[in-house]
């Protein structure tokens, strides 16, 4: 299948999470939709690290499988999709589409909301959202603390986000926190919320993105690395070993069930949808109302 504009909502399993395939366009027109309406949904850009943390740990899963769109951030899972099926699928990862949306904003006045991060990042990202899209309206911000809200707290956050009018709320924690977050807030937030990790210290000048040619020959993950060895360098080794492993295996053991779509009125007890040995099962449907509003935290 090549990647089209319009396309309905069409699923392909990378070592076990449904990714949407998706073309920059539908991405962003989908999101706009969703903020439009003050829709209550949560988006995640996953990545090597993202789908290897769900492919060993159940409860994140879940929350990767309930999700209202999972984009593919990076390069080895757009390399994937391609490999399953998705023809001249692209990465849609966290920073480009949170400034792609951002510029759509500025001239349809869709307000945002920016959650996460320091506060001075936050307000250097607000400068440089301004000065490059000066109609974007920012309708509010939260640093949140380095430690876990009280309920009080955190229903003011929520009454804050609610009351700013915001349609989409941009949200840096971090994976796998910011996912987390935003599963336990859906249906809470009256708006669509993006994980996008990093993208506010991109934004905001904090962190230095690799150059585009890494980027387009995907070796943005080695620019990071370079920059963050003692932090990352664990990670890295051992999530890209774990990705290529569990890869192979499904490529090794591939059908044509690692394909399959939302529809309206879908069943999804009628999928028999392929999944890795020792995985979990799994079934999506289009409706998403009756997913969980609250996921376990397993940390």
């Amino acid at each position: 299948m090549d990647v089209q504009d319009g396309d309905i909502q069409e699923l392909r399993l990378v070592i076990g999470s449904p990714i949407d395939a998706l073309t920059w366009t539908a991405a962003v027109e989908r999101l706009s939709d969703w903020a439009v309406k003050h829709e209550s949904r949560y988006v995640c850009i996953c990545n090597a690290h993202s789908v290897v943390t769900a492919r060993r740990d159940p409860t994140f899963a879940q929350i990767l499988r309930n999700a209202d769109m999972a984009t593919p951030d990076g390069a080895p899972v757009a390399w994937m999709m391609r490999r399953v099926g998705t023809a001249g699928q692209q990465r849609i990862n966290g920073p480009d589409l949170m400034w792609r949306y951002c510029a759509t904003a500025a001239g349809r006045n869709e307000p945002i909301y920016l959650y996460g991060s320091r506060p001075e990042t936050l307000e250097a990202l607000q400068k440089s959202l301004v000065q490059n899209f000066p109609g974007l309206q920012i309708a509010g911000s939260y640093s949140p603390p380095f430690r876990e809200l009280t309920p009080e707290e955190d229903q003011a956050v929520v009454d804050a986000i609610n009351a700013s009018g915001a349609g989409i709320v941009w949200v840096s924690l971090g994976c796998p926190k910011q996912e987390r977050w935003m599963a336990q807030h859906r249906g809470r937030i009256r708006a669509t919320m993006v994980g996008v990790g990093a993208a506010f210290d991109y934004h905001a000048n904090v962190i230095k993105r690799a150059p585009f040619w890494m980027q387009d020959r995907g070796l943005e993950w080695l620019h990071r690395l370079s920059s963050e060895p003692r932090r990352l360098w664990q990670r890295y080794l051992i999530t890209n070993s774990l990705f290529l492993m569990y890869a192979a295996q499904q490529l090794l053991i591939q059908d044509k069930t690692a394909s399959f779509a939302f529809r309206p009125g879908l069943d999804p007890t009628a999928l028999d949808v392929f999944h890795l040995p020792g995985a979990t099962p799994m079934f999506v449907s289009e409706d998403n109302a009756e997913a969980p509003r609250a996921m376990e935290d397993a940390t």
